[in-house]
């Protein structure tokens, strides 16, 4: 998440600082295991299963996988879920979304559409949101046999530092600007790294099939134009048609607001000045706010006086709260996008 609000976790989940270097010796990178991993290992999972060995080409490289392995940390934001939906449960991840203050399990691990993968496995955190950085201290203490850093803003510095760890695969060759690429990139991505890309492959086209169903239901969704955005520090912030969440909209059949794009230059959303919330003036507005931020959005005149707000035709999707509908369609997973769809549909029809 790039913003990060004063009360509890927003729908963004990409961080804005550039990675910062740390200073590890290769000696620490390859000798910490000690207590922690040993208690890893205790409750390491079974091998990813798959084809081997695979070599994967990514935005750093290539990297080789040479069998299945056992112990897989997650560096991207969302990257466990991918992992998750493909049999393997991931020693160590990110944590998306902050856990409430002494709380447990953590709440990443809790979302509907996870739960019953995670099961009584509880990962590592090697990274919150907000965190200039991964640990990779931690990382190392994990013994890792594959880092997985897709959905991730890491950079070459970072890369090398998790390469002298484990074999790391990063984003996509393909992605121009960060968290551009399509969730379906990402997840063959992934699943090749597992030796799995054909079932991935078929995990996209079951979530592809869905998306198409929704868009044949709703032939009316073809003629309208439709955003997501999010209130964030006073400003209405609508998200653009590259990012997952403007692709899911599109990915049912509506219309993507275009102009959204042009005024965020490369970015995966913009903050609007008050002269221009007339560029969110469209068909259809889904919002991805928890109740604090709706009430706040719904007092602000200007959002009020759009016709879609004036008409009913705002969808006001809680997120991290209740069903928790905004961080599905943020996470944008093979686990979250089954869900999202389902929920995104019936915020329309209600």
């Amino acid at each position: 998440m790039l913003f990060h609000r004063s009360t509890s976790p927003k729908p963004w989940r990409r961080l804005a600082a550039t990675l910062s270097a740390v200073t590890l010796g290769v000696g620490l990178l390859a000798g910490c295991g000690s207590d922690t991993a040993d208690d890893a290992g205790d409750k390491a999972p079974a091998a990813a299963g798959g084809a081997f060995p695979v070599t994967v080409e990514h935005a750093f490289g290539s990297t080789k996988v040479t069998k299945a392995p056992e112990r897989v940390v997650s560096v991207g934001y969302t990257d466990d879920q991918a992992i998750l939906a493909l049999g393997v449960k991931p020693v160590g991840m990110v944590d998306q979304y902050p856990n409430p203050a002494g709380t447990s399990p953590d709440i990443n691990t809790q979302w509907p559409w996870v739960k019953d993968k995670w099961g009584d496995a509880r990962p590592e955190v090697v990274m919150s949101n907000g965190d200039s950085g991964p640990n990779y201290e931690k990382i190392a203490s994990l013994r890792p046999d594959l880092i997985i850093a897709v959905y991730s803003e890491i950079d070459q510095a970072a890369y090398d530092k998790l390469s002298k760890i484990a074999p790391t695969v990063g984003r996509t060759k393909g992605e121009k600007e960060l968290f551009s690429a399509p969730w379906q990139d990402n997840a063959v991505h992934i699943a090749k790294a597992l030796g799995k890309e054909d079932e991935g492959s078929a995990l996209v086209k079951g979530i592809d099939d869905k998306l198409a169903a929704a868009a044949e239901a709703h032939p009316e969704f073809a003629d309208q134009t439709a955003v997501a955005l999010s209130w964030y520090e006073n400003s209405v912030a609508p998200f653009t048609t590259t990012d997952v969440r403007g692709r899911l909209i599109t990915g049912i059949g509506f219309k993507g607001a275009t102009k959204i794009d042009e005024i965020a230059d490369g970015k995966f959303y913009t903050k609007l000045s008050p002269e221009r919330v007339d560029l969110v003036d469209v068909d259809r507005v889904f919002v991805i706010n928890d109740k604090a931020d709706q009430e706040a959005l719904k007092k602000f005149e200007l959002f009020a006086n759009l016709s879609a707000a004036k008409e009913g035709k705002v969808s006001y999707l809680l997120d991290s709260e209740g069903p928790a509908v905004g961080a599905a369609m943020s996470q944008g997973t093979l686990l979250s996008l089954p869900y999202a769809i389902d929920q995104l549909v019936k915020s329309v029809d209600q």
